[in-house]
């Protein structure tokens, strides 16, 4: 597999704005950053899909992005963030390496849910769950362990 734009980074090809570093971790500013303080947390390990991570890697991961939650939250005085992961292309994925969004939210910022990615979709609350439907996917999720 070919180097990803961010194990460039991890090895010091590509300068980035470090922000604090792990074992398996690394976490950077955002060079098209949402927000002041977007940080970028990613596994040293270099896969496109978290399900392809070590379990070391995996966890590695979260304490980054907690480790990056204290030091933003401390920043800018939050406790509150966006985190969030486009896990493949599809999902808008546009570097082929697992990577944790992690934006810190304030009062009055401007920015938006996850779920004003599907704008057509009725807001939560607007309208009765459709919970035969839910069930019924649920069961045949279940079904597949």
């Amino acid at each position: 597999m070919e180097p990803s734009l961010f194990t460039k980074i991890v090895d010091g090809e590509i300068p980035a704005s470090f922000v604090a570093k792990g074992d398996a971790w690394v976490a950077f500013l955002d060079i098209f950053p949402r927000r002041p303080g977007h940080t970028l947390v990613i596994p040293v390990e270099q896969k496109q899909y978290l399900a392809e991570l070590s379990s070391e890697s995996m966890a590695g991961l979260m304490e980054g992005v907690v480790e990056v939650q204290r030091r933003l939250g401390a920043h800018f005085g939050t406790t509150d963030f966006s985190v969030g992961v486009h896990d493949g292309p599809l999902a808008g994925q546009e570097v082929p390496h697992v990577h944790v969004h992690v934006v810190p939210r304030t009062e009055g910022d401007g920015g938006l849910t996850l779920l004003a990615c599907w704008p057509d979709t009725p807001a939560p609350g607007s309208a009765d769950p459709d919970f035969s439907t839910l069930a019924e996917l649920a069961e045949q999720l279940w079904a597949l362990d």
